[in-house]
Protein backbone atom coordinates (compact mmCIF):
# COMPACT_ATOMS: atom_id res chain seq x y z
CA UNK A 1 0.00 0.00 0.00
CA UNK A 2 1.16 3.40 -0.75
CA UNK A 3 2.37 5.88 2.10
CA UNK A 4 -0.21 8.22 1.10
CA UNK A 5 -2.52 6.32 1.70
CA UNK A 6 -1.62 4.22 4.59
CA UNK A 7 -1.54 7.93 5.89
CA UNK A 8 -5.38 8.63 4.67
CA UNK A 9 -6.35 5.43 6.53
CA UNK A 10 -4.50 6.14 9.77
CA UNK A 11 -5.44 9.91 9.94
CA UNK A 12 -9.60 8.93 9.59
CA UNK A 13 -8.75 6.41 12.16
CA UNK A 14 -7.34 9.52 14.23
CA UNK A 15 -10.36 12.01 12.75
CA UNK A 16 -7.63 14.57 11.63
CA UNK A 17 -8.15 16.59 9.02
CA UNK A 18 -5.62 16.66 5.93
CA UNK A 19 -4.95 17.94 2.43
CA UNK A 20 -4.27 15.16 -0.53
CA UNK A 21 -2.40 16.66 -3.29
CA UNK A 22 -2.40 14.77 -6.41
CA UNK A 23 -0.65 15.56 -9.63
CA UNK A 24 -3.18 15.92 -12.40
CA UNK A 25 -1.21 16.67 -15.42
CA UNK A 26 2.47 17.13 -16.53
CA UNK A 27 3.80 18.99 -19.84
CA UNK A 28 7.25 18.45 -20.23
CA UNK A 29 9.77 17.49 -17.92
CA UNK A 30 8.94 17.71 -14.14
CA UNK A 31 9.74 15.89 -10.66
CA UNK A 32 7.14 13.22 -10.83
CA UNK A 33 4.47 11.91 -12.59
CA UNK A 34 0.77 12.68 -13.27
CA UNK A 35 -0.79 10.26 -10.75
CA UNK A 36 1.68 10.91 -7.98
CA UNK A 37 0.26 12.20 -4.32
CA UNK A 38 0.81 13.76 -1.01
CA UNK A 39 -1.00 14.05 2.43
CA UNK A 40 -0.55 17.31 4.19
CA UNK A 41 -1.85 17.79 7.61
CA UNK A 42 -1.45 20.65 9.51
CA UNK A 43 2.04 19.00 11.43
CA UNK A 44 3.11 16.50 9.10
CA UNK A 45 3.82 15.32 4.99
CA UNK A 46 3.00 11.65 3.99
CA UNK A 47 4.88 10.78 0.53
CA UNK A 48 6.04 13.06 -2.17
CA UNK A 49 5.09 14.88 -5.42
CA UNK A 50 8.38 15.71 -6.16
CA UNK A 51 9.92 17.75 -3.64
CA UNK A 52 11.97 21.59 -4.26
CA UNK A 53 10.15 25.00 -4.74
CA UNK A 54 7.00 22.81 -6.15
CA UNK A 55 6.12 20.41 -3.20
CA UNK A 56 7.40 23.38 -0.57
CA UNK A 57 4.41 25.65 -3.09
CA UNK A 58 1.89 22.96 -2.43
CA UNK A 59 2.56 22.25 0.75
CA UNK A 60 1.84 25.87 1.84
CA UNK A 61 -1.39 25.86 -0.40
CA UNK A 62 -2.34 23.01 1.82
CA UNK A 63 -2.00 24.53 5.20
CA UNK A 64 -3.35 27.74 3.88
CA UNK A 65 -6.25 25.47 3.13
CA UNK A 66 -6.11 23.84 6.25
CA UNK A 67 -6.15 27.09 8.50
CA UNK A 68 -10.08 27.30 7.23
CA UNK A 69 -12.67 27.12 9.49
CA UNK A 70 -15.04 25.01 8.84
CA UNK A 71 -12.13 22.73 6.26
CA UNK A 72 -13.56 23.85 2.66
CA UNK A 73 -15.76 21.64 0.91
CA UNK A 74 -14.40 21.54 -2.77
CA UNK A 75 -10.91 20.91 -4.08
CA UNK A 76 -8.72 23.52 -6.11
CA UNK A 77 -6.60 23.13 -9.10
CA UNK A 78 -3.42 25.35 -9.78
CA UNK A 79 -1.22 25.28 -12.20
CA UNK A 80 2.50 25.89 -12.36
CA UNK A 81 5.08 26.76 -14.89
CA UNK A 82 8.11 25.31 -13.33
CA UNK A 83 10.69 27.64 -14.49
CA UNK A 84 9.17 30.97 -14.55
CA UNK A 85 7.31 30.57 -11.44
CA UNK A 86 9.24 28.21 -9.57
CA UNK A 87 12.72 28.69 -10.40
CA UNK A 88 13.21 24.82 -10.95
CA UNK A 89 15.27 23.40 -13.90
CA UNK A 90 12.69 20.67 -15.07
CA UNK A 91 11.05 23.48 -17.39
CA UNK A 92 7.98 21.68 -17.40
CA UNK A 93 4.45 22.51 -16.24
CA UNK A 94 2.25 20.59 -13.60
CA UNK A 95 -1.28 21.09 -12.49
CA UNK A 96 -2.33 19.90 -8.97
CA UNK A 97 -5.31 19.33 -7.52
CA UNK A 98 -5.65 20.13 -3.79
CA UNK A 99 -8.74 18.10 -2.06
CA UNK A 100 -9.36 18.67 1.63
CA UNK A 101 -9.89 15.37 3.91
CA UNK A 102 -12.51 15.72 6.42
CA UNK A 103 -12.86 12.21 8.31
CA UNK A 104 -16.42 11.69 9.31
CA UNK A 105 -17.43 12.45 12.52
CA UNK A 106 -19.90 9.72 13.18
CA UNK A 107 -17.58 6.97 14.61
CA UNK A 108 -18.98 3.60 16.09
CA UNK A 109 -16.83 1.84 18.44
CA UNK A 110 -18.47 -1.59 17.90
CA UNK A 111 -17.43 -4.59 20.31
CA UNK A 112 -17.91 -8.10 19.38
CA UNK A 113 -17.39 -9.84 16.47
CA UNK A 114 -19.92 -12.23 16.16
CA UNK A 115 -22.61 -12.66 13.56
CA UNK A 116 -24.78 -9.62 14.10
CA UNK A 117 -21.28 -7.57 14.80
CA UNK A 118 -20.64 -8.69 11.41
CA UNK A 119 -23.93 -8.36 9.98
CA UNK A 120 -23.66 -5.15 11.30
CA UNK A 121 -19.95 -3.94 9.66
CA UNK A 122 -21.47 -4.74 6.39
CA UNK A 123 -23.82 -2.09 6.27
CA UNK A 124 -21.91 0.36 7.72
CA UNK A 125 -19.00 -0.30 5.36
CA UNK A 126 -21.32 1.14 3.17
CA UNK A 127 -22.09 4.28 5.41
CA UNK A 128 -19.64 7.75 5.63
CA UNK A 129 -19.08 6.70 9.30
CA UNK A 130 -15.69 5.31 10.98
CA UNK A 131 -16.30 2.29 12.65
CA UNK A 132 -13.80 0.97 15.69
CA UNK A 133 -14.19 -2.98 15.31
CA UNK A 134 -13.04 -4.63 18.70
CA UNK A 135 -12.92 -7.99 20.23
CA UNK A 136 -10.44 -9.69 22.59
CA UNK A 137 -10.20 -13.28 19.95
CA UNK A 138 -7.90 -13.90 17.20
CA UNK A 139 -8.94 -15.15 14.19
CA UNK A 140 -12.59 -14.13 14.66
CA UNK A 141 -12.68 -11.19 12.18
CA UNK A 142 -13.30 -12.20 8.52
CA UNK A 143 -10.83 -11.56 5.86
CA UNK A 144 -12.46 -9.16 3.85
CA UNK A 145 -13.41 -5.61 5.94
CA UNK A 146 -14.62 -2.38 4.90
CA UNK A 147 -12.26 0.55 3.82
CA UNK A 148 -13.61 2.10 6.63
CA UNK A 149 -13.47 0.19 9.70
CA UNK A 150 -10.21 -0.74 11.51
CA UNK A 151 -10.38 -4.25 13.33
CA UNK A 152 -8.44 -4.23 16.94
CA UNK A 153 -7.91 -7.43 19.19
CA UNK A 154 -7.78 -6.24 22.95
CA UNK A 155 -7.07 -8.82 25.51
CA UNK A 156 -8.88 -5.66 27.58
CA UNK A 157 -11.40 -4.24 25.48
CA UNK A 158 -12.62 -1.51 28.28
CA UNK A 159 -9.32 0.27 27.92
CA UNK A 160 -10.41 0.96 24.36
CA UNK A 161 -12.82 2.95 24.72
CA UNK A 162 -10.59 5.73 26.84
CA UNK A 163 -9.33 6.49 22.98
CA UNK A 164 -12.76 7.08 21.75
CA UNK A 165 -13.51 10.79 21.30
CA UNK A 166 -16.54 12.47 22.45
CA UNK A 167 -19.37 12.22 20.90
CA UNK A 168 -18.84 8.44 19.69
CA UNK A 169 -21.39 5.76 19.30
CA UNK A 170 -20.31 3.28 21.21
CA UNK A 171 -22.55 -0.73 20.42
CA UNK A 172 -21.65 -3.94 22.73
CA UNK A 173 -22.19 -6.88 21.64
CA UNK A 174 -19.47 -9.75 22.52
CA UNK A 175 -19.51 -13.46 23.68
CA UNK A 176 -19.63 -12.69 27.15
CA UNK A 177 -22.16 -11.44 29.26
CA UNK A 178 -18.74 -10.41 31.92
CA UNK A 179 -17.69 -8.75 29.25
CA UNK A 180 -20.37 -6.99 28.05
CA UNK A 181 -20.93 -5.52 31.62
CA UNK A 182 -17.52 -4.47 32.18
CA UNK A 183 -17.36 -2.21 28.86
CA UNK A 184 -20.50 -0.90 29.71
CA UNK A 185 -19.73 0.22 33.38
CA UNK A 186 -16.94 2.21 31.74
CA UNK A 187 -18.79 3.73 29.01
CA UNK A 188 -21.37 4.59 31.27
CA UNK A 189 -19.45 6.52 33.77
CA UNK A 190 -18.35 9.08 30.48
CA UNK A 191 -20.92 11.39 30.02
CA UNK A 192 -19.73 12.74 26.41
CA UNK A 193 -21.04 9.56 24.29
CA UNK A 194 -23.57 10.26 21.86
CA UNK A 195 -24.81 6.33 21.86
CA UNK A 196 -24.41 3.53 23.97
CA UNK A 197 -26.32 0.28 22.88
CA UNK A 198 -26.30 -2.90 23.96
CA UNK A 199 -27.58 -6.26 22.77
CA UNK A 200 -30.27 -8.52 23.83
CA UNK A 201 -33.77 -8.38 25.18
CA UNK A 202 -35.68 -6.75 28.22
CA UNK A 203 -34.66 -9.31 30.91
CA UNK A 204 -31.32 -8.84 29.97
CA UNK A 205 -31.53 -5.23 30.16
CA UNK A 206 -33.15 -5.49 33.77
CA UNK A 207 -30.33 -7.86 34.59
CA UNK A 208 -27.63 -5.53 33.82
CA UNK A 209 -29.11 -2.44 35.21
CA UNK A 210 -29.35 -4.60 38.65
CA UNK A 211 -25.54 -4.92 38.45
CA UNK A 212 -24.78 -2.17 37.53
CA UNK A 213 -26.08 -0.23 40.25
CA UNK A 214 -24.68 -2.58 42.63
CA UNK A 215 -21.52 -1.30 41.34
CA UNK A 216 -21.99 1.81 41.71
CA UNK A 217 -23.97 3.17 38.62
CA UNK A 218 -26.71 5.50 39.60
CA UNK A 219 -29.85 6.58 37.57
CA UNK A 220 -28.00 9.50 35.36
CA UNK A 221 -25.61 7.22 34.40
CA UNK A 222 -27.80 4.38 34.01
CA UNK A 223 -30.20 6.92 31.70
CA UNK A 224 -27.70 6.59 29.13
CA UNK A 225 -28.25 3.35 28.19
CA UNK A 226 -29.71 1.77 25.14
CA UNK A 227 -31.27 -1.67 25.54
CA UNK A 228 -32.78 -2.95 23.57
CA UNK A 229 -31.65 -1.67 20.46
CA UNK A 230 -32.68 -0.90 16.78
CA UNK A 231 -35.58 1.44 15.72
CA UNK A 232 -39.11 -0.05 16.71
CA UNK A 233 -41.50 -2.13 14.56
CA UNK A 234 -38.30 -3.85 13.15
CA UNK A 235 -39.03 -7.40 14.31
CA UNK A 236 -36.88 -10.74 13.35
CA UNK A 237 -33.73 -12.50 15.06
CA UNK A 238 -31.85 -13.34 11.79
CA UNK A 239 -28.49 -11.11 12.29
CA UNK A 240 -29.06 -9.44 9.02
CA UNK A 241 -32.50 -8.21 10.07
CA UNK A 242 -30.91 -7.37 13.59
CA UNK A 243 -28.62 -5.21 11.98
CA UNK A 244 -30.52 -3.43 9.60
CA UNK A 245 -32.63 -2.54 12.71
CA UNK A 246 -29.69 -1.08 14.84
CA UNK A 247 -28.14 0.58 11.93
CA UNK A 248 -31.03 2.83 11.32
CA UNK A 249 -31.50 3.58 15.27
CA UNK A 250 -27.88 5.14 14.98
CA UNK A 251 -28.59 7.07 11.83
CA UNK A 252 -31.72 8.31 13.81
CA UNK A 253 -29.49 9.11 16.91
CA UNK A 254 -26.92 10.82 14.39
CA UNK A 255 -29.53 13.26 12.81
CA UNK A 256 -31.43 13.86 15.83
CA UNK A 257 -31.11 17.21 18.18
CA UNK A 258 -28.72 17.09 21.68
CA UNK A 259 -32.12 16.76 24.06
CA UNK A 260 -32.67 13.35 22.26
CA UNK A 261 -29.96 11.77 22.70
CA UNK A 262 -30.09 9.92 26.05
CA UNK A 263 -33.96 8.26 25.67
CA UNK A 264 -35.40 6.38 28.39
CA UNK A 265 -34.02 3.02 29.83
CA UNK A 266 -37.23 1.25 28.22
CA UNK A 267 -36.50 1.92 24.55
CA UNK A 268 -37.24 0.34 21.51
CA UNK A 269 -36.43 -3.38 20.12
CA UNK A 270 -33.89 -5.32 18.52
CA UNK A 271 -31.57 -8.69 19.79
CA UNK A 272 -31.48 -11.90 21.69
CA UNK A 273 -29.90 -12.90 24.69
Amino acid sequence: MSGWLRALNSLAETGTEAVLVTVVTVKGSTPREAGAKMVVTRDKIYDTVGGGHLELKAIELARAMLRQSPLPDAPTIHRFPLGPSLGQCCGGEATLLLEPIQPPSFHIALFGAGHVGKALVKLLGDLPCRVTWIDPRDNIFPEIIPANVSPTISEEPESELDALAAGSFVLVMTHSHPLDQRILEAALRRDNFRYTGLIGSATKRARFLKRLRARGLGDVELSRLTCPIGVDGAGGKHPAEIAIAVAAQLLQVRDATPARLHPPLALVRGGTG
